[in-house]
C-alpha cells in the first residue's frame, strides 16, 4: 500500500461502498480499509433489505432528503444493473382509532418528504388487499421495495474496482493524526502499516465514533455520544398470507415489530428494539413471546410455535438528537465523518454517496464547507 493517498474511505458496508464508488468514478484514486474480511458484514449485511419511501422521517432532516433521493436513485440502479429488487408495497397498519389519527399524521409528513402515491385505506378496502390481516385502518405505500443488499453491494464493489479502487481487507484504523496537509493512519492487522491520505472519509458504522475518536486533532466537540440500538428478528415456519410488507404505526425507538420478505419469499419479524452496550448478534429466544403479542395485534391467527430465532442487527443511536437523523460532520480539514448512519441508510446510500462526493469536490479545493442545518 503506498504511503501517499488520495481518497481513503474507512469501512466497505453499504455506505462506504457507494462512497467508493461515487468518488472513483469522478476520477479519484480511493482506497477502501475494511476491518473485516469481507464487504458488508456488519450492519449492512443484518437489516430488513427494505427499500424504504420515506413516510416517517421529520421533513427537511437529512435523513428525509437522503431518503427521498435515495429511493429514486437506488430503484435506477438496480434496474441498470440487475440487481434482484421488487416493488413489493407495504401497509402500514392503524389496529384502534387512536392509531388511525397518527396514520393520518404519518401521511401528510410523508406527502412533505415527497412520497406523493400513499393511500389511506378503510377497514373494508384493507380486507379486500389483505383478508388475514386486522386493521382499522391502514396507509398503502406502493413504492415500498426490497432487494437483495448483498447483491447491491457487490455490484458497488464491482463499480468502484472498476474505476480503480483498492481494497484492502483485514485493516483496522487503530488511530491516526490530523495535519495540514490531510490525515495520518495507523493501520493495523497481520501487516501494521501507516499512510498519509488528503482526504479520509469515516463510514465505520458501528466504530465509527470510535476511529473518529482515535484521530488526534479531531475536532472533540463533533463527536456525538451514541448508543447501541439491537433489533432482533425471528422467521416464520410456514408462509404468511400477505403480499404486502406488513407495518404497524411507529413506536418510540423503532418502526415496531413488522412483517418483511426476502427475494425468495421467506417471512421474518422485526426488529424489536434492545438496548445493549456491547456488539452481540446472539438472539435470545425468550424474546419471542413479545413478537407473538405485536404480531397477533394485526394478525391475530398467527399460529402458536411458528416463531424461530433468526437473526439479529445493531444501530447507532445519537444521544440528544430527538428526532434521530444522520450526522456528516465536516469540522476536521481533511476528515469527513458520517454518524448515526442506520434506517433508511441502505435505501439513501447512493443520494449520501453524492452528497460526500460533493463536499470532497469542495475540500479539494481548500474550502471546508458548511452543510445545510438538516444535515451537519
Amino acid at each position: 500500500m503506498p504511503d501517499n493517498l488520495d481518497c481513503v474511505v474507512i469501512g466497505a458496508g453499504v455506505t462506504g461502498l457507494a462512497i467508493a464508488r461515487t468518488l472513483a468514478m469522478a476520477g479519484r484514486d480511493v482506497i477502501v480499509l475494511e476491518a473485516g474480511s469481507a464487504i458488508g458484514s456488519e450492519t449492512s449485511s443484518r437489516n430488513s433489505e427494505v427499500i424504504h419511501a420515506g413516510l416517517y422521517y421529520a421533513p427537511g432532516s437529512a435523513k428525509a432528503r437522503f431518503c427521498e433521493a435515495g429511493r429514486r436513485l437506488l430503484y435506477d440502479y438496480c434496474a441498470k444493473r440487475a440487481v434482484p429488487h421488487r416493488r413489493i408495497g407495504k401497509l402500514v397498519v392503524a389496529t384502534s382509532e387512536r392509531e388511525r389519527g397518527v396514520l393520518e399524521e404519518i401521511a401528510r409528513r410523508a406527502e412533505t418528504n415527497g412520497a406523493d402515491d400513499l393511500e389511506v385505506l378503510e377497514a373494508s378496502s384493507v380486507q379486500k388487499l389483505e383478508p388475514a390481516l386486522a386493521a382499522t385502518a391502514a396507509l398503502l405505500s406502493p413504492s415500498t421495495g426490497i432487494l437483495d443488499s448483498h447483491s447491491y453491494m457487490v455490484s458497488l464493489q464491482a463499480d468502484a474496482e472498476a474505476h480503480g479502487a483498492m481494497f484492502a481487507f483485514r485493516s483496522p484504523v487503530a488511530g491516526g493524526e490530523i495535519d495540514e496537509k490531510g490525515v495520518t493512519l495507523h493501520i493495523g492487522g497481520a501487516d501494521p502499516v501507516t499512510v498519509h491520505a488528503r482526504q479520509v472519509i469515516n463510514a465505520g458504522g458501528l466504530n465509527a465514533h470510535k476511529i473518529a475518536a482515535s484521530i488526534n486533532g479531531m475536532d472533540p466537540g463533533a463527536l456525538p455520544a451514541i448508543r447501541y440500538a439491537k433489533g432482533n428478528y425471528f422467521g416464520l415456519a410456514g408462509k404468511a398470507p400477505f403480499s404486502r410488507l406488513i407495518y404497524p404505526v411507529p413506536e418510540q425507538g423503532g418502526l415496531g415489530v413488522h412483517l418483511t420478505y426476502d427475494l425468495a419469499g421467506r417471512a421474518r419479524f422485526g426488529p424489536d428494539v434492545e438496548w445493549v452496550d456491547e456488539i452481540d448478534y446472539t438472539v435470545d429466544e425468550t424474546r419471542a413471546d413479545p413478537f407473538y403479542a405485536a404480531v397477533r395485534r394485526y394478525w391475530p391467527d398467527l399460529p402458536d410455535g411458528s416463531l424461530y430465532p433468526d437473526y439479529s442487527g445493531i444501530r447507532t443511536k445519537i444521544v440528544g438528537l430527538d428526532p434521530s437523523d444522520f450526522v456528516i460532520d465536516t469540522s476536521t480539514p481533511g476528515l469527513i465523518n458520517l454518524f448515526g448512519i442506520e434506517s433508511p441508510g441502505l435505501t439513501s446510500s447512493l443520494a449520501i454517496a453524492e452528497h460526500v462526493g460533493a463536499l470532497c469536490r469542495q475540500m479539494a479545493c481548500g474550502t471546508i464547507p458548511r452543510l445545510p442545518a438538516a444535515v451537519d
